[in-house]
């Protein structure tokens, strides 16, 4: 509209988090602005003058706050094929309840360190997962179900990782681990992270910023259990 709004501003990695307290609404800047913020909030810091910020659109879906520890994990549909080669679409709910989950995600199928370390540590370790009482180890990330089959095919997941696909990201987007990677031209995905799930609660999350490797490996969530 062109009018200045009330906003409080975080940087969360490289991305700008804008928030109208106002309106109760929050838009994501890009990353190739961000740089240019930074620097426009220092000069305003060190002369004194207030700095304004116009918006014309909204520049990306609103990103909630992470998930945490001890709550609920929301509903939501994912879609994976079985071993007949049907699709199918099961509920989050239905995954979990009853039962010790592990849900892990990737930025994206195929890519090199989903591929060479994440997926493949999980596959590695599943065995031993069970031993310590999971029931069930999940790869979610925003990728088409077709995608994920194909991946996990090359992967050699076999029964031991179910994978699940996000497509639209809309139950990434309600966890509040959504990560907008437009600028490379990869759309939204999701952050990569590992939790221990029991009977829908979370109970262990170990999320990465953006998209790093340091907390969410298999051996992570062993050594948790």
């Amino acid at each position: 509209s062109g009018k200045p709004i009330e906003v409080r501003i975080s940087f969360r990695g490289h991305a700008l988090l804008v928030q109208n307290r106002m309106a109760h609404v929050a838009w994501r800047v890009t990353s190739t602005f961000v740089p240019h913020v930074r620097r426009s909030l220092r000069a305003s810091a060190t002369s004194g003058r207030s700095l304004a910020l116009w918006t014309t659109r909204r520049t990306a879906m609103a990103s909630g706050k992470p998930i945490e520890v001890g709550q609920r994990l929301p509903d939501g549909k994912l879609s994976y094929f079985d071993s007949e080669g049907n699709m199918q679409e099961v509920s989050v709910k239905d995954l979990t309840q009853g039962k010790k989950v592990v849900l892990f995600a990737v930025p994206g199928a195929f890519t090199p360190t989903c591929s060479l370390k994440h997926l493949p540590g999980f596959v590695d370790k599943a065995d031993e997962l069970a031993a310590k009482g999971v029931d069930k180890v999940c790869c979610v990330a925003v990728n088409d179900p077709f995608v994920m089959d194909a991946w996990g095919k090359s992967i050699g997941v076999e029964n031991k990782v179910t994978m699940l696909a996000d497509g639209s990201a809309i139950w990434t987007k309600a966890l509040g681990v959504d990560l907008d990677l437009t600028d490379k031209g990869l759309g939204i995905r999701s952050r990569r992270y590992a939790m221990l799930v029991d009977d829908g609660v979370v109970k262990l999350l170990n999320l990465e910023e953006g998209g790093a490797f340091t907390v969410s490996s298999a051996e992570e969530i062993l050594s948790a259990l």
